[in-house]
């Protein structure tokens, strides 16, 4: 699977850091691979890194930069917004959730790499995948 087929949620690049080494290795495996992030993704893991991970803003900085660099960025438009708001009623997903499948689908993506929504879900063309169970591919 190339890169560009692949989106990362936020989750994901959080537990690169983790102290759970197994969810540190399996985030770094997937996301090694390269693939797709959404300015939210940013944001997000901007907040999780000073709130759950304790990164000083110069660590967030360099993280960030890294994903910029390696990481294709795409934009949260009105678009992303109105499209995430139709998925999360037809799928009940949360907002920030809808927001995550609406950016991952506009950039043409086929696997969402996600701890925090339904593994093997299907929306449209792209599959929810956790990278930390046992048979999700990841």
């Amino acid at each position: 699977m190339s890169g560009a087929s692949v989106f990362f949620d936020t989750s994901i690049l959080a537990y690169e850091f983790s102290e759970d080494a197994v969810k540190a290795a399996a985030s770094e495996n997937v996301i090694r691979g390269g693939g797709v992030i959404s300015v939210q993704v940013l944001n997000e893991f901007a907040n999780a890194g000073r709130r759950k991970l304790g990164l000083s803003w110069a660590a967030i900085r360099d993280i960030l930069g890294e994903y910029r660099t390696n990481l294709t960025v795409v934009p949260v438009t009105l678009e992303t917004h109105e499209r995430g708001l139709d998925l999360a009623e037809r799928y009940q997903l949360g907002v920030y959730d809808g927001m995550i499948v609406a950016a991952a689908l506009l950039a043409d993506c086929t696997t969402l790499y996600s701890e925090d929504m339904h593994d093997g879900l299907v929306i449209d063309r792209l599959t929810i995948r956790n990278p930390y169970s046992g048979d999700s591919g990841g």
